[in-house]
């Protein structure tokens, strides 16, 4: 499970055996839900977080912060997603404790 960010104590994470299409999970306390990415012609055209069956969703001020996060972390995820199944790169872990304005 390569661990790709930590945001103000939600963990963002793929699991190894990943799938189309891109997407990284968002994990806090007990809480989890998933963030798919649709790309058209290389860019991102839209961010579609989903309940993950058999768990409790991320809620409140908690998946507000993941949302603010993908947003402006999009990109980057998506390259570490590349690196990691594509490429098969190891992929360096960020931990960011200030919010995101």
């Amino acid at each position: 499970m390569p661990k790709i960010f930590e945001y103000l104590g939600i963990l963002i994470f793929f699991y190894s055996n990943e799938h189309e299409p891109i997407h990284v999970h968002g994990k806090y306390d007990g809480f989890e839900s998933k963030a798919e990415f649709y790309i058209v012609d290389g860019k991102i055209v839209e961010i579609k977080i989903k309940a993950i069956k058999g768990l409790r969703p991320l809620a409140g001020s908690k998946l507000k912060d993941f949302e603010d996060f993908l947003e402006k972390y999009a990109d980057k995820i998506v390259q570490k997603w590349i690196d990691y199944f594509v490429y098969h790169k190891d992929i360096e872990f960020e931990k960011i404790n200030t919010r995101i304005k």
